[in-house]
C-alpha cells in the first residue's frame, strides 16, 4: 500500500474538472448549478451532478447547490460513500459480476477497454490487497 490510500477527500486536480451533463434526458432531473463543480469528493470520490443530486436528495443535503459539502463535512461524506457503495457498486457485486463491473461503472469510459491498463492493473492490485488484509476472496471478473 502507499501512504496516500483512501486519504484524498477531493479529487487532485478536482477543481479545475466541470463533470456536469444535464443535457441528457436522464440527467434533466439533476440539473448543474452555475459556478458549482461535480469533482470527486468523499472517501469514495462522487462526481458528476446526477450522483450529487439524488445524493443529496437521499440523504438531506443539497447535493447540486452546495457539493462541496462532501468534502467539508465528515457526516455527509461518509453517507455519501455509503450512498454511492449501494446504489452503484454492491448491486455489482451481490450480481456476481466481480470487481471489473465496479471500475467499469465508475470510471469505465476512462479506464476500461484498454484506454489505461496500468491504472486498471493498480487498481486490481489494491482491490487484491484489500482482500487479503480483510481475509476476503477477491472473486472472479477482477478487470473490466
Amino acid at each position: 500500500m502507499k501512504n496516500a490510500d483512501l486519504c484524498y477527500i477531493e479529487e487532485n486536480n478536482g477543481a479545475s474538472k466541470y463533470y456536469c451533463n444535464d443535457t441528457q434526458p436522464e440527467y434533466r432531473q439533476y440539473p448543474c448549478v452555475p459556478g458549482k463543480n461535480y469533482y470527486g469528493r468523499g472517501p469514495i470520490q462522487i462526481s458528476w451532478n446526477f450522483n450529487y443530486g439524488p445524493a443529496g436528495k437521499s440523504i438531506g443535503f443539497d447535493g447540486l447547490g452546495s457539493p462541496e459539502t462532501v468534502a467539508k463535512d465528515p457526516i455527509i461524506s461518509f453517507k455519501t460513500a455509503l450512498w454511492d457503495w449501494m446504489e452503484n457498486v454492491h448491486p455489482l457485486l451481490v450480481s456476481g459480476q466481480g470487481f471489473g463491473a465496479t471500475i467499469r461503472s465508475i470510471n469505465g469510459p476512462y479506464e476500461c477497454d484498454d484506454k489505461k491498463p496500468d491504472v486498471v492493473a493498480l487498481r486490481v492490485k489494491y482491490y487484491k490487497d484489500y482482500c487479503q488484509m480483510f481475509g476476503v476472496d477477491p472473486g472472479q471478473n477482477l478487470t473490466c
